[in-house]
């Protein structure tokens, strides 16, 4: 506890001093810093993907000196400060669990959600989904959605059921198949959406698993480069069948 009371006053400190003497940390605004933001977080995300928990250390310590600036601005414009910030998160986190600081009993992870949900509701938001950001990319977007809708108990009650909507779903873009196609649009997101739902009731993060699979591909794909290139040749200009055969390579490394 000692070295935790330690080290924090001490980041504060150092933030209250480069916001003073340091030209580049004196002009940061909420606004100038939120992309920079947006950025340490997906730097994060890419470290929990590769398991790197040194760069999960390093990034964690970025992300939780941006915490800390926005605080400092908050401070400067007379809006809140970190104290504010902490004590807002403690009051939430106490209010949102009954079961550990009040007399709520609960028997699954699943109560726990649908609580957090209805309490949310009782706290004055207008919609349980309110709270999902509408910048949040779209297959993010709908994983949160489903999540959010299934604490309330809106949600399929198996994992079969959910697999017949996928199918349904594909069964309706193939009837819209080259007729229309802002209908095949619409279509193609529902199964999109649909697969999400598939994912999240055999957990699977759809997000995690796609940018895997995104990572396989560029890993494979750069060797078919490499090996064309070793042959003298452009990839452009070989045969389906030379890339083909390259392509199988690849998968054995």
């Amino acid at each position: 506890m000692n070295k935790r009371l330690h080290a924090f006053p001490k980041l504060l400190d150092i933030m209250d001093e480069l916001r003073v003497k340091c030209p580049w940390d004196s002009k940061q605004t909420f606004d100038s810093l939120r992309y920079l933001t947006i950025e340490e977080t997906y730097e994060l995300s890419d470290a929990i993907i590769d398991k790197k928990y040194n760069d999960i250390e390093k990034e964690l310590g970025d992300l939780l000196l941006h915490i800390i600036f926005y605080a400092k601005i908050g401070e400067d414009l007379n809006l809140f400060d970190i104290e504010t910030v902490i004590n807002s998160i403690c009051e939430k986190l106490i209010r949102r669990h009954p079961h550990v600081f009040g007399k709520v009993n609960v028997s699954s992870s699943d109560e726990v959600k649908e609580n957090w949900e209805k309490i949310k509701i009782n706290e004055g938001n207008k919609s349980v989904l309110g709270g999902v950001p509408n910048s949040l990319p779209a297959m993010v977007k709908a994983y949160r959605i489903q999540e959010k809708a299934r604490g309330v108990g809106f949600d399929w009650e198996n994992t079969e059921q959910v697999w017949d909507k996928v199918q349904e779903e594909l069964n309706e873009f193939n009837r819209e198949k080259d007729k229309n196609s802002e209908k095949m649009e619409e279509e193609f997101g529902d199964i999109l959406f649909s697969l999400i739902n598939y994912a999240r009731f055999v957990d699977i993060n759809p997000e995690d698993a796609l940018e895997k699979t995104n990572r396989k591909f560029i890993k494979r794909f750069n060797f078919i480069e490499q090996k064309a290139k070793e042959q003298g040749k452009q990839l452009s200009d070989m045969t389906l069948e030379e890339k083909e055969e390259l392509w199988l390579q690849s998968k054995l490394i």
